[in-house]
Parts: structure tokens; C-alpha cells; sequence
């Protein structure tokens, strides 16, 4: 083992007692990918990556150095995916905002759809039902109108039937009035030639 190897074990092992607290705490924040807990421990791998900078500065421990800069491209490569991640959500929650919203649109749309549908039923409705109750009032009318008609057929009929009978009466009176004029006649006449005898009779008894 080389002279630098001790102190780089040294440090490594200082800075994993450092860390064993912060990392505990940092595995209690909040966040998945992004958020409190990501960003802390964006920035423990950073300050880590510093001190072993520093440390291999004065040290001149290019193993130190290089891991070091190691450790600090793999933030930055964290940070720049941090970015990524935060800037992906951002537009996803946004996303998320315009879906909801135009979901809430066309629910709204559904909704006014679903009241104008019911309204154009009901007044299918109301127009039907008058269509029926003026159907059922004409046809009413007209039963009505056939029937009065009807009786007045039956009334002419009846009255035609009625002076018929009325006619046939007095052509009853006439025949029996002359019938009886001419019984007159024929006894009027009997009499007459009776007399005629009578006088006859007596003018020869004289």
C-alpha cells in the first residue's frame, strides 16, 4: 500500500461516517425521483464530491481527483435528469389540468346535451298529446255531427212517414165523405121515387 492509499481510506471512511446520518434523513423526506428527498441528496453526492476535490488537491492524489470528478459528472447527470423529471411533471401536471378540464367541458357539454334532449322530448310530448286531443276532438266533432245528421234523416223520414199517413187519412175522409154524399144521394133519390109512386097512386085512386 502506497502512501496515498492510507489517507484516501481514511477519507473515504470519514466521509461514509458523515453521510450514514444524512442519508438516514434523507430517506425520510418526501419524494420520488424529484421533490425534497432527491434534491438533499443531490446535494450530500455534491458537497461529497467536493471534499474529496479538495482533498485530492492537497494530496495530490490523482485516484482522489479523478473520483472526485467522477462523482460530480454523476451529479450534474442526476441534476440535468432532476431537471428533466421536474420539467416532465410540470408539463404532465399541465397536461393533467387541460384533460381535467376539457373532461369537465365535455361533461358540461353532456349535461346541456342531456337537458336539451330531455326538453325536445317533452315538448314532442306535449305537441303529441295535443295532436291527439285535437284528433280526439274532431273525431268527437265529427261522430257528433254524423249522429245529428243522422237524426235529422230519421226526422225527415219521420216526417215524411207522418204526412204520408196524414195524407192517406184525408184521402180516407174524402172517399167516405163521398161515400157518404152519395148514400145520401141514393136515399134522397129512393125517396123521391117513393113519393113520386105515392102520388101516382093516388092520383089514379082519384
Amino acid at each position: 500500500m502506497n502512501a496515498r492509499a492510507i489517507p484516501r481510506s481514511a477519507l473515504n471512511g470519514y466521509l461514509r461516517l458523515v453521510r450514514l446520518p444524512l442519508d438516514a434523513a434523507i430517506a425520510v423526506l418526501p419524494g420520488n425521483g424529484n421533490g425534497a428527498g432527491p434534491t438533499a441528496s443531490l446535494a450530500v453526492d455534491r458537497a461529497d464530491a467536493a471534499v474529496r476535490a479538495v482533498a485530492g488537491a492537497l494530496l495530490a492524489d490523482p485516484v482522489l481527483r479523478e473520483d472526485a470528478a467522477r462523482r460530480r459528472s454523476a451529479a450534474d447527470e442526476r441534476a440535468r435528469a432532476l431537471r428533466l423529471r421536474e420539467r416532465a411533471e410540470r408539463k404532465s401536471e399541465r397536461g393533467d389540468a387541460r384533460l381535467a378540464e376539457r373532461e369537465q367541458r365535455a361533461e358540461r357539454e353532456r349535461e346541456q346535451a342531456k337537458g336539451q334532449a330531455k326538453r325536445k322530448r317533452e315538448q314532442a310530448d306535449r305537441k303529441r298529446e295535443t295532436r291527439t286531443r285535437r284528433a280526439s276532438s274532431a273525431a268527437s266533432e265529427r261522430r257528433q255531427a254524423a249522429q245529428r245528421a243522422a237524426e235529422r234523416k230519421d226526422e225527415q223520414i219521420d216526417d215524411k212517414a207522418r204526412d204520408a199517413r196524414l195524407g192517406a187519412l184525408d184521402a180516407q175522409a174524402d172517399a167516405l165523405h163521398e161515400r157518404d154524399e152519395a148514400l145520401t144521394a141514393a136515399d134522397e133519390a129512393a125517396r123521391l121515387r117513393d113519393a113520386a109512386g105515392r102520388a101516382k097512386a093516388a092520383r089514379k085512386r082519384s
